[in-house]
């Protein structure tokens, strides 16, 4: 009989770290079969999905609120699922919210519980550490610095490193000149990324501030923006650009806006550990609507919210690689003020560059797609 494994990736990154996992496991194990919920790369797969990551995509504590009724029928029905096709094991993947809740489910059902990319309690609800050692049989975390946090707690965590550094592993891009001459640019213009985040709430909050800064920037500049458009989202997201046309904008993959830009404006996110891979000189960005925010100062309790100057920094610094404007602070004056500090000044942009380079070493690991996989074979 085939084995069975149940896969929660509530959000887009969760799908590609998932999917590679479960590509790792069926190279081993083609008799298993897949199901839960997932996103475009785990369907490739043959995952069998109830739900698409794409319609999980809900932040923030309102919007939470707004459709519980909805976030109660997918664990009704999930729950039916696991019942009817009783799998050996479940895989989650980040996404505490859902997945804490749904570990309660499977602990009771007695069907182990691997949790990859843990809930970040180090930076808030760290009563969810209770949940976590009663209900999660294998803890697989992707920075070293979680390992030691959650000894502290009486969790065997095990480091398998960021699968971030395996999916740029796999990838080539061309030189800088051949990306120039593609789109006809010279050699002496300025690229400026805008990664304004994958989660349609976000661009709508952020999006406008990158591009007044990048009028505000285009005045002083010869300058062209490298934007990085998330895939799964249509043009109805992006509709702001319309009121931009005077901006000089190329649309690029995510990476490549990180690979070509001598300065990124990164919605606060993976994408900033993304960009500290590729040593690109950056700002940090995030809103949200103002009861999302004056809740997260409530229990958000780190000094810094990037993921880039967490890794490079410590858990509990204050000092920072790259700068972050947060809320009131993240608008367009604001990012072009910080922007022609690091345009005007290149010897403090190759000092950010060498310094998240350096930080990249804290993510390095072989293969953690490998490595999760076997640890799933040991449950199937």
């Amino acid at each position: 009989m085939s084995k069975k494994l149940f896969v929660l990736a509530g959000e887009v990154s969760g799908d590609m770290h998932a999917a590679g996992v479960i590509a790792e496991l069926l190279k081993a194990r083609p008799d298993v079969t897949v199901f839960g919920i997932g996103g475009q790369k785990l369907r490739a797969l043959g995952a069998e999905l109830l739900y698409d990551s794409s319609q999980m995509s809900i932040m923030g504590f309102v919007d939470v609120l707004k459709h519980s009724g909805f976030l109660r029928r997918v664990i009704r029905d999930l729950k039916a699922a696991v019942r009817r096709e009783k799998p050996q094991a479940a895989f989650l993947i980040d996404y505490p919210g859902m997945n804490l809740l749904m570990a309660r489910f499977f602990h009771e059902l007695g069907i182990p519980v691997i949790f990859y990319i843990s809930p970040q309690v180090w930076a808030w609800k760290e009563g969810r550490v209770k949940a976590i050692r009663r209900d999660i049989d294998r803890l697989l975390v992707i920075f070293n610095f979680e390992v030691e946090f959650f000894n502290r707690h009486g969790i065997n965590a095990e480091f398998v490193g960021h699968p971030v550094i395996e999916q740029l592993a796999e990838l080539s891009f061309p030189s800088k000149d051949s990306f120039l001459k593609k789109h006809n640019l010279p050699s002496d213009i300025r690229l400026i990324g805008l990664l304004p985040g994958s989660r349609s709430q976000e661009i709508a909050h952020i999006l406008p501030e990158m591009l007044k800064a990048g009028r505000m920037l285009s005045k002083d500049y010869r300058v062209v923006f490298l934007f990085g458009r998330a895939p799964h989202l249509d043009d109805s997201s992006y509709h702001v650009l319309s009121h931009y046309r005077d901006l000089s904008i190329i649309t690029c993959s995510a990476y490549e806006v990180m690979q070509f830009s001598d300065l990124a404006l990164v919605t606060s996110g993976t994408a900033t550990l993304e960009s500290l891979c590729f040593g690109v000189p950056m700002i940090v960005v995030y809103k949200t609507g103002m009861l999302n925010y004056m809740i997260g100062r409530l229990v958000v309790k780190l000094k810094n919210i990037s993921l880039a100057n967490i890794v490079a920094k410590g858990l509990g610094s204050s000092e920072r690689v790259v700068p972050e404007l947060i809320q009131h602070e993240a608008n367009g004056a604001e990012i072009y003020r910080h922007a022609r500090m690091i345009l005007d000044n290149p010897e403090s942009a190759a000092a950010m560059r060498r310094e998240l380079l350096a930080a990249r070493d804290n993510l390095a690991s072989a293969s953690p797609s490998k490595k999760v996989a076997d640890v799933l074979q040991e449950y199937l």
